[in-house]
C-alpha cells in the first residue's frame, strides 16, 4: 500500500498535496457523474435545439463576467477557504435541484438556473483551485504533480464518471446529483486538511479594478507567458470550431450511431491515460520546448486527419493520440506558467488564461456552426487545420523561450520581455 501511495503521490511531493490530490480525484468524480446526468436531465426537459445550446452556454457565461474578478479574489483572499465555501455553495445548489426533481418541481427553467450557478461557482472555485498546487509542490515537482491531477480528470471525469451518472440516472432522476453532492462534500472535507503557506493581501487594499490591471500588466510584460496565452486561446478558437460539430461528423461523416460517438470520448480518455503513463519520461529525456512543438504538431495534423478521413476506425486512432497529447500538453503548459508566474498575482494571471480557454471555445463553436452551415460538417475541421497551422509557424521560435518561461519569474517586466521575446 505505502508503493502504490508512493507511485501515485511521492512522499517529496508533501502531505497536503496528497490530500489536495484525494480532494480533486473525488471531486472529479463528481463532475463526471453529472457530465452524463447533466445533459440527460437538460433533454428530459426540451428538445428545443436552441435551449439545449442555451444549457451550455449558460454554464460558460460566468467566465466571460466573473473569471477576472474571481482571480482577484483568489489573491486576496485564504484560498482553502474560498475552494470549501465554493464547494459548499455548490452542495446547496445541488440538493435543491434534488428536491425540485423529487417534488416534480423541476422544469428548464430551474435547471437553467441551476447551471448558471454552477457556472458561477466553477468559475471562483476552479481559479482559486489552480492557485494551490504551485503553493505546495516545488517548482522541479510540478510537472509531475500536474500530471498526477491530470490523471485524476481522465479516470474519474472522462472514463468512471459518465457511465455511472448515465446508469443512475437511468435508475432515478436525482440519483446522479445526490451522487455529486457526496462527492463535493468528500472533497470539502480532504481540502480542509490542506496546509497552505501564508498568503493574501493584509492591510489597505487597492480597487478591484486596478488589482484587474496588475494581473494583465503582468502579463502582458512578460512576453513568454503572453505568447502562452495567446496561443491556447488561438488553438482553443480552432479547437472550439472543430469540436462543436464532433455530434454530426461522427454520425454523417463517419456513420457512427450513439455508441460509436460514446466511443470518441473512451478513446481521448484512454489516450490520455496513456500520456499520463508517459509524462515522467518525456519531461527527463525531452526539452521542454520540444514537447510543446510536438504536442501542437499533433494537434494541427489531427484537425487535419479527421477532415480527409471516413473511416471510423482510423478516426479513433486519431482521437487517442489527440487524447495523449491533450494531458501532455495541458500538464506541460500550465506547468510552465506556474513556474513562471509569481505566487501573489497566481489568481489574477490564472484567471485571464481560464476565460481565454473558455471564451476561445465559445468563439470558436460560434464560428464552426456559421462554417458547416456554409460548408458542410468537415469544413470546421479544415478552419482548424489551417488556422493552427499559421498559428504554430508563426509561434514556432517562441516555444521553446515559453518552455523557460520561469527564468524571468521574479524580474520586473521589462527585464522579462527583452529576456525571452
Amino acid at each position: 500500500m505505502h508503493r502504490f501511495a508512493e507511485l501515485i503521490a511521492p512522499s517529496r511531493l508533501g502531505r497536503s498535496f496528497r490530500w489536495l490530490l484525494a480532494s480533486s480525484w473525488v471531486t472529479n468524480l463528481g463532475d463526471g457523474i453529472t457530465l452524463a446526468a447533466g445533459p440527460l436531465l437538460v433533454a428530459s426537459q426540451t428538445h428545443d435545439p436552441l435551449t439545449v445550446a442555451m444549457a451550455a452556454f449558460l454554464l460558460r457565461l460566468p467566465w466571460l463576467l466573473f473569471g477576472l474578478y474571481a482571480g482577484v479574489v483568489a489573491d486576496r483572499v485564504n484560498r482553502r477557504v474560498i475552494v470549501i465555501a465554493t464547494g459548499l455553495v455548490r452542495i446547496a445548489v445541488l440538493l435543491l435541484l434534488v428536491v425540485s426533481i423529487v417534488t416534480h418541481r423541476v422544469d428548464i427553467a430551474v435547471v437553467l438556473a441551476a447551471l448558471f450557478l454552477f457556472g458561477v461557482v466553477e468559475t471562483f472555485g476552479d481559479t482559486t483551485t489552480t492557485t494551490l498546487l504551485p503553493m505546495l509542490v516545488d517548482k522541479p515537482d510540478l510537472g509531475i504533480a500536474n500530471a498526477r491531477a491530470m490523471t485524476g480528470v481522465v479516470v474519474w471525469n472522462q472514463l468512471a464518471g459518465p457511465p455511472v451518472g448515465a446508469a443512475l440516472f437511468a435508475v432515478g432522476l436525482a440519483l446522479p446529483f445526490v451522487s455529486e453532492s457526496v462527492c463535493v462534500a468528500a472533497g470539502v472535507l480532504l481540502i480542509a486538511q490542506v496546509r497552505l503557506p501564508e498568503h493574501g493581501i493584509r492591510g489597505q487594499r487597492a480597487r478591484v479594478r486596478d488589482d484587474m490591471r496588475e494581473g494583465w500588466r503582468w502579463l502582458w510584460a512578460h512576453a513568454a507567458v503572453r505568447t502562452l496565452a495567446i496561443t491556447i486561446f488561438t488553438f482553443n478558437v480552432t479547437f472550439g470550431a472543430a469540436w462543436s460539430v464532433l455530434v454530426l461528423y461522427a454520425r454523417e461523416r463517419l456513420g457512427m450511431g450513439p455508441l460509436g460517438f460514446g466511443l470518441i470520448t473512451t478513446a481521448m480518455a484512454l489516450g490520455g491515460l496513456l500520456g499520463g503513463a508517459c509524462y515522467g519520461w518525456l519531461e527527463r529525456h525531452l526539452h521542454l520546448g520540444v514537447i510543446m512543438r510536438g504536442g501542437l504538431i499533433i494537434e494541427t495534423l489531427t484537425h487535419l486527419a479527421l477532415a480527409l478521413t471516413r473511416w471510423a476506425w482510423l478516426a479513433l486512432i486519431v482521437f487517442v493520440i489527440f487524447g495523449a497529447h491533450a494531458f501532455v500538453w495541458g500538464t506541460t503548459s500550465t506547468s510552465v506558467r506556474q513556474r513562471a508566474v509569481p505566487a501573489e498575482v497566481q489568481g489574477r494571471v490564472g484567471s485571464v488564461y481560464l476565460t481565454g480557454v473558455v471564451g476561445g471555445i465559445l468563439i470558436g463553436s460560434g464560428l464552426g456552426g456559421l462554417v458547416a452551415s456554409a460548408w458542410g460538417v468537415t469544413a470546421p475541421f479544415w478552419f482548424a487545420f489551417v488556422g493552427s497551422a499559421i498559428m504554430l509557424a508563426l509561434i514556432w521560435r517562441s516555444l521553446l523561450h515559453i518552455a523557460h518561461a520561469d527564468a524571468g519569474a521574479h524580474t520586473d517586466g521589462v527585464d522579462a520581455g527583452t529576456r525571452t521575446a
